[in-house]
């Protein structure tokens, strides 16, 4: 639970900066909380995961360029592309590299057939792209405000995955195999 909170924070100041300024400014906190949130693990000699990374890498991209040219669709595309890498990352580490990273990642802690294993990977990346398709039909439409869509990004987005992980977490308590009790 402190893991989400302290993957949160850069998100929920980007929406209180958001709201009571605009959003470059909110963009100006998104980046100063996510690049102080690699230097606090650092500190604290945390590990830095590769999520992290990725996450400080296109905030600092997508939101300089929102910054330096004036323009909200910058970062707008910065959750889509973000989702879609994560897609990309899951489908080309089973498919390149013949390699389920979701086993990788979870396996010690669970066992499970590798066909689960295999329906999670390819749930996961699916979910991540429509994830993605969901953010550009809100951000660029029309239909919807930037208001808006900093709400859906911020809360809408969290409470997707959250659902999605607890179903998840409902479908594969199905299959693991959990070691017999003496």
């Amino acid at each position: 639970m402190k893991k989400f909170l302290f993957d949160f924070f850069p998100l929920v100041l980007f929406f209180v900066a958001f709201k009571l300024a605009d959003i470059y400014i909110a963009t100006w906190v998104a980046i100063a909380a996510s690049v102080a949130q690699i230097i606090w693990l650092k500190i604290r000699n945390r590990p830095i995961e590769a999520t992290n990374w990725m996450n400080v890498i296109i905030i600092v991209v997508f939101g300089g360029a929102t910054i330096y040219f004036q323009n909200e669709a910058f970062v707008k595309w910065k959750p889509t592309v973000l989702y879609w890498m994560f897609a990309v990352i899951l489908l080309g580490g089973k498919f390149i590299f013949k390699k389920n990273l979701i086993q990788k990642m979870l396996g010690a802690q669970m066992a499970m057939e590798n066909h689960v294993w295999d329906k999670l990977n390819y749930s996961w990346s699916g979910f991540f792209i429509i994830a993605g398709a969901i953010n550009l039909f809100i951000a660029f439409s029309g239909y919807f405000t930037l208001d808006q869509w900093a709400t859906f990004k911020v809360f809408g987005m969290t409470i997707l995955l959250i659902v999605f992980a607890i179903g998840q977490s409902l479908w594969i308590s199905r299959y693991i195999d959990l070691p017999e009790k003496n």
